[in-house]
């Protein structure tokens, strides 16, 4: 008997069509991924279950779980199942997170609500399931806030409230979303623990193939409210039988064409083995610490006088952010979040920097950004020192300086419409455009990236998740900026748009020659777009060098680390293959 059992599903809100006779059924102890492009319906397949549907939503046909009508349940039934049989780990943890309350309260409410235990004990079993999913108490007490983690860590704490009772049937809408790739590992080993040893059925909802092919033992591809193909998940993706299915596993293994390299201090190194290839030397004697060199720091590079003027310069960059009080007389512990990190950027370079979840990454832009005051080192940015400088006086450096957000939409403001929005930068201009001059920029702007200046009078909502992300580009580019900082901003896009916006990245790189700082945990997204990777660990640059030759040959501790983890479609279908004989 199955768990779940979804039969003939018809969705529509306001009217509007959104699943079209949906079939689908989930087995105690079996894994089952959906699959499908923004829009396909996934995500309002499992609202549906959850009974989490927008006012105005009606829905026909048959869900049933464990015996139980769930379209025919009243609130009160559907309040005792969420969160105790039935979980269900949401894709954006801010959102899914209560803002004033601490881990541990939030960890603990559904257990007590649920169980009728103790404070202590829900607490107990709270440390134990945060501890579970990465986030031990001794480095993340139960009384942390939400704002005090990173990203990948409040995605933690969801994964820890939905698997804290041990449901009967977890629903995971892009769980690992924004983990890096060692934690996704990690989170992924834990979900299997937890349908072996509770027999719990999984529905995963993904855009990662790769990490499907890994996990799921059945796989339902949907697309427009349908279902495409439904199967064995090594059939489905290693036969590629419907022409949707091929074409998702091909988006998802896209790889922009680009132009050839920009010159960089670590051409010379291309295709190298790890042993022969020497540590590349940061112009500044980077604080770079090999594992295989004994922790020395090369000294700067002096040959070369045709070596071009870098674009960005971080010298010994330093963030520390007060902690905690051990007590209420004792000064507060600083927390160092970047430690003496050094590198330069040349123009028209592409770099990723890459690194587990809480490394420093974000810190480390936001300084580059001149929104974070470093504690001390210096930043050099278009020959301009932006350290120590009033905020009047880097308005220069801000128009050659833009940055696009992992979440397009929490990045606009909904009340404006397109125009106003793409247009927010120009007020950096020594001289301000006139009324039509905007209007030929932001029409210039979203030509660039592929939209129309009909759009200009619509608003954020009215685009998709890829089309908001367009957006957003095009607000960083309407300055023609020599640097663009992007933060995550392909790891909530389905396969299909994430390869539409890496092209947009790369032809925008070739045409107009911007230079790209890309934070990213997806070693195939550093692969495709990026000239040269430096790995962080714990606030320090650990390695660096071009993206071929430390993807292929890592020589740190946690490059190796993120390589190993990190998930591959071809390599996991094939794993799978074998499996099977």
């Amino acid at each position: 008997m199955n768990l779940l059992q979804i039969e003939g599903l018809k969705l529509a809100i306001g009217g509007t069509p959104i699943l079209r006779g949906i079939d689908l059924c989930v087995a105690p102890g079996e894994t089952v991924a959906l699959v499908g492009e923004s829009g396909s319906g996934k995500s309002m397949t499992a609202l549906t279950v959850m009974r989490l549907l927008p006012e105005g939503a009606e829905a026909q046909g048959r869900v049933h779980f464990d015996g139980q009508d769930i379209l025919a349940a009243s609130e009160a039934q559907m309040c005792a199942l969420r969160g105790d049989d039935i979980g269900m780990v949401f894709q954006e943890p801010m959102t899914a997170l209560n803002p004033i309350k601490t881990i541990g309260e939030q960890v603990a409410e559904g257990i007590r609500q649920h169980t009728g235990a103790s404070r202590a004990d829900a607490e107990g079993r709270a440390r134990t399931i945060l501890a579970r999913v990465g986030l031990p108490e001794q480095k993340f007490p139960l009384t942390r806030y939400p704002h005090e983690l990173s990203g990948g860590q409040r995605q933690r704490v969801v994964i820890a409230i939905a698997c804290a009772l041990k449901p009967k049937l977890l629903i995971a809408d892009e769980p690992t979303t924004a983990l890096d790739v060692v934690m996704q590992a990690q989170i992924l080993d834990l979900l299997r623990e937890l349908v072996v040893e509770n027999r719990m059925g999984l529905l995963l909802i993904s855009h990662d193939l790769a990490v499907v092919a890994e996990m799921a033992d059945r796989t339902v591809i949907m697309r427009h409210g349908e279902v495409m193909e439904d199967g064995e998940t090594v059939r489905v993706l290693s036969e590629q039988t419907h022409p949707y299915t091929r074409q998702l596993a091909q988006a998802s293994m896209h790889v922009p064409v680009r132009k050839a390299a920009s010159p960089s201090r670590f051409v010379s190194t291309l295709g190298e083995p790890a042993a022969a290839r020497p540590t590349p030397s940061s112009p500044l004697g980077a604080n770079v610490k090999r594992p295989d060199e004994g922790g020395t720091n090369r000294p700067p590079d002096e040959g070369g006088t045709n070596r071009p003027t870098p674009l960005l310069t971080v010298e010994n960059l330093v963030r520390d952010y007060p902690g905690r009080r051990r007590s209420p007389f004792s000064p507060p512990q600083a927390v160092r979040a970047v430690d003496g990190v050094s590198f330069a950027m040349l123009p028209g370079e592409s770099v990723a920097l890459v690194g587990r979840s809480g490394c420093g990454k974000s810190t480390l832009a936001r300084m580059i950004l001149a929104l974070d005051a470093p504690t001390s080192g210096c930043i050099v940015f278009n020959g301009m020192t932006l350290t120590g400088q009033r905020e009047s006086a880097l308005r220069a450096a801000r128009r050659h300086m833009q940055v696009v957000f992992q979440d397009p939409y929490g990045s606009f403001d909904p009340r404006q419409k397109v125009e106003r929005l793409v247009a927010e930068p120009l007020h950096l201009l020594d001289r301000a455009p006139t009324t039509s001059e905007k209007r030929e920029m932001v029409a210039d702007a979203l030509h660039q990236v592929g939209l129309s200046s009909a759009d200009m009078a619509k608003y954020p909502h009215e685009f998709s998740g890829g089309q908001r992300q367009r957006l957003s580009i095009a607000r960083a580019i309407i300055l023609r900026p020599r640097l663009i900082v992007a933060d995550e901003p392909v790891s909530a896009l389905d396969v299909s748009i994430r390869s539409q916006i890496l092209d947009l990245f790369a032809d925008l790189n070739q045409r107009l020659g911007v230079a790209y700082l890309f934070i990213t945990h997806d070693l195939t997204v550093a692969r495709a777009i990026t000239d040269t990777v430096m790995v962080m660990q714990d606030g320090r640059i650990v390695e660096y060098g071009a993206t071929a030759s430390v993807l292929d040959f890592p020589n740190s501790v946690a490059g190796r680390e993120l390589v190993a983890a990190a998930p591959d479609l071809r390599r996991a279908v094939a794993r799978r293959l074998r499996e099977q004989g």
